[in-house]
């Protein structure tokens, strides 16, 4: 696992959880699948947030993403988490960049 992938993993995760925050759509996918996608997006940033981690990268938004996932169901308060989330993870996606990656030579 290198920094792009995460990089990769949290602009992807950012998508969804923007795609979940706009009001009508977000919430028809939610009530659509029976909650499935909350407890989707709440695995998938749990391992965005272990393969962060490892790698040495913060993952302040993805932090975020696990408690949206956890209190999504409320109907306003979940649409108001899925955009804030969606802002901080693209956002911690976005200042990856200062870091160069770092060669693994285990291999």
């Amino acid at each position: 696992m290198n920094r792009q992938t995460v990089k990769t993993l949290k602009w992807i995760s950012g998508g969804l959880e923007a795609l979940l925050g706009i009001p009508i759509i977000g919430g028809s996918i939610v009530l659509g699948f029976a909650w499935t996608p909350l407890i989707i997006m709440l695995v998938f940033h749990i391992v965005v947030l272990i393969f962060a981690k490892n790698v040495g990268v913060k993952a302040n938004g993805n932090i975020l993403g696990i408690v949206t996932s956890a209190i999504g169901w409320i109907p306003i308060v979940g649409m108001i988490m899925h955009i804030l989330s969606a802002i901080f993870i693209l956002l911690d996606a976005a200042s990856q960049d200062k870091k160069p990656d770092i060669i693994d030579m285990k291999e």
